[in-house]
């Protein structure tokens, strides 16, 4: 498809080009509905505004957090943010998804307690509050490569994705294993409380294994077949998260709730055919983990960054053509957003996707805010770009066009080559010289 990239001077013209497009967007000059504090369970959230879980594959070989990292949480603790969503962090070595990717362990939990303890203080210092912190708990599945090399684990071959080259039985894990690993996120869930975060995610997204598992409809076995067998390895872990800790620890989950691939490869579509998001299942373990588990909070998204990244991370240019506009793709992720709100109200829902509007992105988030989609804005790329933009936008003088995200994948070039990651255009003294080697 042939569009014009990203050209638009103003509101108006987002506005004229979503008319064109057919598609809505939640656009709001309101800003200071993003000032607005939000409770979340037994917590506080000081404003509106969420730094998603960016991951900088830049850890020790042990997987604490190294130079980089440190650096990029102080930068993210004075972003003005209310709630900070820490990256990837393994539970199991074997689930690592780069020989750096951070791995919570007894052994490594000190430095993630001074990291949280930095982040808060600095925080206080520099916006007057502490942020809500939270660790974002994974199995990597078919993306780990915990020495470097790809070491694939997974719930079952997707023909989409292996096509004539079926990843081998071996690396199909048992149902034992995945019992097991239940345990586990408890285990790792009690270590996240220990370490001063606020809340711990069971990340089922992106297509890491716990996502997979949803869309385990060819698997047979405890953990695939039925909708309560595809759910069982993310609930029983909620279950087991909620079980290790205390009742004001916050165990929440960024959830993928359309995978953009076809049944039964995806979870989020029609057993009846095609690409449209489907509501039904997604909604079904929605209000599970609202009315049976009493989750507070739930991280909304969509796609698989490795094979439709247009779908998530909607952009101009990419790995491949990207099949439609990418404002299309801004507007798909805050309807499936929205349809999901709507059916389960009580549940608080932070969004994501708004980047790709560079910075007119702050009225995308007061859009969604105000007009009931979510209750909280995330973002992700942004804030490797911008990491101030939090600030900027809430209590300065609005974002700086020169200094937002271009969505221009750098950053995730450099995930998918092994190295640090990083923004290559607007921290460009760190990461440029990193991404022309």
């Amino acid at each position: 498809m042939e569009f014009t990239p990203f050209h638009y001077k103003s509101l108006d013209d987002i506005r004229q080009e979503t008319e064109k497009l057919g598609v809505s967007l939640p656009l709001s000059e309101n800003l200071d509905i993003l000032k607005n504090p939000l409770s979340v369970g037994s917590l506080t959230v000081p404003n509106r505004v969420a730094i998603q879980p960016m991951e900088g594959c830049d850890g020790t070989a042990d997987g604490r957090p190294d130079e980089l990292t440190l650096r990029r949480y102080d930068r993210f603790a004075r972003s003005g943010a209310g709630l900070i969503w820490e990256e990837a962090t393994a539970v199991v070595e074997e689930g690592r998804a780069n020989p750096r990717q951070l791995y919570l362990t007894p052994e490594t939990l000190d430095s993630f307690k001074a990291m949280v303890e930095n982040i808060k203080k600095t925080a206080l210092e520099t916006s007057g509050f502490e942020p809500v912190v939270i660790c974002q708990l994974t199995h990597s599945g078919r993306y780990s490569k915990p020495t470097g090399t790809p070491a694939p684990l997974i719930a079952y071959n997707n023909p989409l994705f292996e096509k004539d080259a079926p990843i081998a039985p071996e690396r199909i894990l048992s149902d034992d294993y995945l019992e097991k690993l239940e345990e586990t996120f408890g285990k790792a869930a009690a270590l996240a409380e220990a370490a001063g975060f606020d809340g711990a995610d069971i990340k089922c997204c992106h297509r890491y294994l716990m996502c997979e598992t949803l869309s385990g409809y060819t698997r047979p076995g405890r953990y695939g077949g039925s909708f309560e067998n595809r759910t069982r390895l993310y609930l029983n872990s909620i279950r087991n998260a909620q079980a290790a800790t205390s009742s004001d620890f916050l165990v929440t989950s960024r959830l993928n709730i359309y995978d953009g691939f076809p049944y039964p490869y995806g979870f989020g579509v029609s057993p009846e055919g095609g690409l449209a998001f489907d509501p039904e299942e997604p909604v079904r373990l929605v209000k599970i983990l609202r009315e049976e588990l009493g989750m507070p909070l739930i991280d909304i998204t969509i796609g698989n960054p490795y094979v439709n990244p247009h779908v998530n991370r909607p952009a101009d240019h990419g790995p491949y053509a990207p099949p439609e506009h990418p404002v299309e793709g801004v507007a798909r992720m805050f309807d499936c957003i929205s349809r999901v709100h709507q059916a389960v109200p009580e549940l608080k829902v932070i969004s994501s996707s708004h980047s790709y509007l560079r910075q007119f992105a702050p009225y995308l988030a007061a859009g969604s805010v105000e007009s009931g989609i979510a209750d909280m804005a995330g973002f992700g790329r942004m804030a490797f770009a911008y990491p101030d933009f939090a600030r900027d936008m809430l209590y300065g003088d609005g974002f700086d066009a020169k200094k937002t995200c271009i969505a221009c994948g750098k950053c995730s070039e450099l995930m998918r080559m092994g190295k640090v990651a990083g923004c290559v255009v607007r921290d460009s003294a760190v990461y440029l010289p990193i991404y022309k080697a």
